[in-house]
């Protein structure tokens, strides 16, 4: 009897496994019964009934809302939801985490965070607005929500005038309004987002 063997995606550099990764950043001490905290619920949801994993900080507000929601999708799996954590216990995350990875970097954890695939910013202070310049930095795809905070404030504007992808003449952080624009800007646009900084490769 012959035993079929499937491809090892490893063995086959050609073929791309992996679901793309989505960070949802924001105001950590956000409400629960906020605009802004369902605004980030619903976005959560989306992003896993649009194909995707979601990644946050792993606490509450913001954070809390987007992981809510992803938990809330009818097409989440376990381990769709991933939380970062800027300490030592992976039990500080909030309840809908899945995977939390407890760094114990404080603020520096904002980099990992900034270096998902794309990154949506709901409002947020000091630190939203350091995982959106790393963001860019990194060459991501960066999205603002129109809504008080810094996301508004950055929305449909250009940090700086380096030009990220000669393709993309009008790269910028693009500015939405309801989060079935956020994921339309995801199909249309995290395509072509596709620079990555060298770094270090084992491989």
């Amino acid at each position: 009897m012959m035993i079929q063997i499937e491809n090892n995606p490893r063995e086959n550099p050609g073929v791309k496994k992996r679901r793309q990764i989505i960070a949802v950043i924001g105001d950590g001490s956000a409400d629960r019964d906020s605009s802004s905290y369902a605004i980030a619920e619903e976005l959560g949801k989306k992003i896993i009934s649009g194909g995707y994993r979601l990644l946050t900080g792993g606490l509450g507000g913001i954070m809390e809302a987007a992981s809510r929601g992803a938990s809330l999708s009818p097409d989440y799996r376990e381990g769709d939801v991933i939380a970062v954590l800027p300490g030592y216990d992976p039990d500080d995350s909030n309840q809908y985490a899945d995977i939390c990875i407890a760094t114990g970097q404080g603020v520096s954890r904002n980099a990992i965070v900034a270096n998902s695939d794309a990154v949506i910013a709901v409002g947020g202070g000091a630190g939203t607005l350091s995982e959106i310049a790393l963001a860019w930095s990194f060459g991501r795809l960066v999205i603002a929500y129109r809504t008080e905070g810094w996301s508004g404030m950055l929305a449909d504007k250009s940090p700086d005038k380096k030009k990220r992808y000669p393709g993309i003449e009008d790269d910028r952080i693009y500015g939405a309004s309801s989060p079935e624009e956020v994921i339309k800007i995801l199909y249309e646009r995290l395509p072509g987002y596709n620079h990555r900084n060298a770094g270090y490769s084992g491989r």
